[in-house]
This record gives structure tokens, C-alpha cells and sequence, in this order.
């Protein structure tokens, strides 16, 4: 199971939101390429970027930053936030991302998304953000009545590789992750690459989400707040 830090950006600064709300921020760094510098001495190569300007807005605010920590810093990054078209995909791209995570556009635009898995299958993941049992999009603004088998199966079959899949309820409460969430996601669909993301508290969560064998997990608040250190969460991902 791959570890990967995350940073969350807004107005350039280093946070995290409490349950997705804007107006329950709290800042860890104003300079978020020394926090990615921090990342990359721990041994971490792919890190995970939310621009939560991009998800409430649609515009790409924090791009320039991304850009600097995957050229300057020498990090691989996968990054959400605001992708809503095919634009939007080509223009992180051409940015360098080596993964894009796509939440609202998935239901909002799915013929699109459709195409661009196929265009670029290793490249493109579905965020998958569950609130109360219903996926959520749109800066988690908006929720959808969709079941998921049928939400994901043509995804699959276009070649859908990685879902990041985010139980609302638990992101940024250091309440530990929903592992039967989790597992029972991945029985069903064992085709896909899960990357589990909220709610992490210590080590031991990790440890147990390594247990169901996902793909990988987000690890920021407990980070940030320090209930896991840096070199925890390296030696964990080494030996994975």
C-alpha cells in the first residue's frame, strides 16, 4: 500500500478543511513548497494536491505552485480540484500532473470523462466522495442520487484504473477511516486501485488499511497534527 502525504491549498497557503467547509480552515504552512520539500527529504516521491480554490471556483489558482513542486522540488503529483472539462484535463497535463482526479466533471460531463480515461488510462482517477452513503461532488456542495454500480461500471469498462474514494464524514475529524467502507469496495470491485482517503488518525490505522491490501491511502491532518510522524509513515510505505 503506497502512503501519500497530501497537501491541501488555499490562497497558496498550506490547510485543511474540517469536513469540507470553507469557512473551518485551519493553516499548517503559508509555504507550501517548503512543506513538499519536507516530503521529498522523508524518502516520499508522489504526493497527493487539492486546489480547494479550484474545486469552489473552477479556475486553477494554485497551478503555478504545483508546477514548481513537480519541476523544482522533484516530486510526482496527483492533483483535484475544479477539473470539469477536457480542457481542463489538457491543461494539467501539459502542467506534468501524473494523475488527475476528476469528481464533479465524472457526473456532470461523464461522455467526456469517459473519453478521457480512455485517452489516458493510468493518468486519470475518479474521486469518489461518499456523504452518508451518497457520492458528493462539487467541493462536496452537491450530492448525487446515483447508485454506485452504476455510476462506475462504464468508467470500468472505458478503462478506469484508480478511484480515490473519501468518506465525507470522517475527513479531517481524526476519527479513523470507514474500513468497512473500504473493504467492502474493494470486493466488489477488485478490478480497481483503490486510494483511501479521510479520517486517519495514527499509525495503526495505517497499518489496518494496509491489512485490506488498497492501493494506497492520503495521509494529511494526522500529519499535520502531528498523531504520525514523517519517518512513521516513510518506513510504513518502504516496506510496502
Amino acid at each position: 500500500m503506497n502512503i501519500i502525504p497530501a497537501i491541501d491549498l488555499l490562497d497558496g497557503q498550506v490547510v485543511r478543511l474540517q469536513k469540507g467547509d470553507y469557512a473551518k480552515k485551519t493553516i499548517y504552512n503559508h509555504n507550501p513548497l517548503e512543506e513538499a520539500a519536507k516530503f521529498k527529504t522523508a524518502g516520499f516521491s508522489h504526493i497527493h494536491v487539492v486546489d480547494l480554490n479550484g474545486a469552489k471556483s473552477g479556475s486553477f489558482d494554485n497551478l503555478p505552485i504545483i508546477k514548481t513542486i513537480i519541476n523544482e522540488v522533484g516530486l510526482s503529483v496527483q492533483t483535484g480540484g475544479g477539473v470539469r472539462s477536457l480542457d481542463d484535463i489538457k491543461t494539467l497535463l501539459d502542467a506534468g500532473l501524473s494523475g488527475i482526479i476528476c469528481s464533479s466533471m465524472a457526473v456532470k460531463s461523464l461522455e467526456d470523462f469517459l473519453k478521457a480515461i480512455e485517452a489516458n488510462p493510468d493518468k486519470m482517477i475518479l474521486g469518489l466522495d461518499l456523504k452518508d452513503g451518497k457520492m458528493a461532488y462539487g467541493g462536496w456542495l452537491e450530492t448525487s442520487e446515483k447508485p454506485i454500480e452504476e455510476f462506475l461500471n462504464p468508467m470500468i469498462k472505458a478503462g478506469l484504473k484508480k478511484v480515490l474514494s473519501t468518506d465525507i464524514a470522517r475527513d479531517g475529524m481524526l476519527s479513523g477511516p470507514n474500513f468497512e467502507m473500504y473493504k467492502g469496495l474493494q470486493n466488489r470491485f477488485s478490478s480497481i486501485n483503490w486510494i483511501a482517503s479521510g479520517g486517519v488518525s495514527n499509525l495503526q490505522d495505517l497499518i489496518q488499511l494496509q491489512s485490506i491490501a488498497l492501493h494506497g491511502v492520503v495521509v494529511g491532518k494526522a500529519y499535520y497534527e502531528g498523531h504520525i510522524n514523517l519517518d512513521e509513515m516513510s518506513q510504513l510505505n518502504k516496506n510496502s
